[in-house]
């Protein structure tokens, strides 16, 4: 994982920030689910009252890469020189952005009590760009390495879902790039405080071209198809 502080400088953030609040009032994907750690079916091999089978509440407000096409952040998506960067920062020969035309940039906002809660991620790494802040909480906690492709190490992931395992907090500023490898890294938002909302861009990249979600996973995660 890295973090380039002030990588959006704050008049672009400003602009963006007005373009984005009244869209998410307006037209952004209330998403509210409860779920485990995995995002899916228990295991097979766990027995139902596993502590790795702890449930949360994950609640957010999606706009889409449709409704983000007139912002700087789908232009920084779909400039080459930013997906080549990533890809010598990932060690990868190169990157491409999603054909999806949901999922490819995401913006996320969480208010007052909301949470991205503990889960790991499908893609080997995600890249995030926080563009505000909340008045408290929302802070990043993870727990690198949690598990690795051969061990699921179940164990461990229920000792940190029970607070027998501490995971390591990761303050951002607003502006700030983060690039996390996710996959078997646990990881969270703690719940917002205050008024203002927590906004942050999600880009999807995959080192093969023409990825997409399946139409049942965009209505899942985005309440539409297309």
């Amino acid at each position: 994982m890295f973090t380039l502080p002030g990588f959006l400088q704050q008049q672009s953030l400003t602009r963006l920030t007005n373009q984005l609040t009244p869209a998410i009032a307006q037209e952004s994907f209330e998403h509210s689910r409860e779920h485990n750690i995995y995002f899916s079916s228990p295991p097979a091999e766990l027995p139902a009252n596993h502590s790795a089978l702890t449930t949360f509440k994950t609640t957010n407000h999606t706009l889409c890469a449709d409704q983000l096409t007139q912002t700087v952040l789908y232009s920084l998506y779909k400039w080459p020189e930013f997906a080549a960067f990533l890809a010598q920062a990932t060690g990868k020969p190169q990157l491409f952005t999603m054909a999806d035309p949901l999922a490819a940039v995401n913006v996320m906002a969480y208010s007052e009590g909301e949470a991205l809660n503990w889960h790991f991620d499908r893609a080997e790494f995600t890249t995030t760009l926080l563009i505000q802040a909340p008045d408290a909480g929302g802070e990043f906690e993870y727990k690198q390495n949690l598990r690795t492709d051969s061990d699921p190490n179940f164990d461990r992931v229920g000792r940190l879902l029970t607070g027998q395992d501490k995971p390591t907090v990761l303050p951002l500023t607003a502006g700030s790039l983060n690039v996390f490898k996710g996959k078997n890294t646990a990881h969270r938002v703690s719940p917002v405080k205050g008024d203002r909302q927590r906004l942050i861009a999600v880009f999807s990249y995959f080192d093969v071209p023409d990825v997409t979600f399946s139409e049942n996973d965009r209505l899942q995660f985005y309440g539409r198809t297309r």
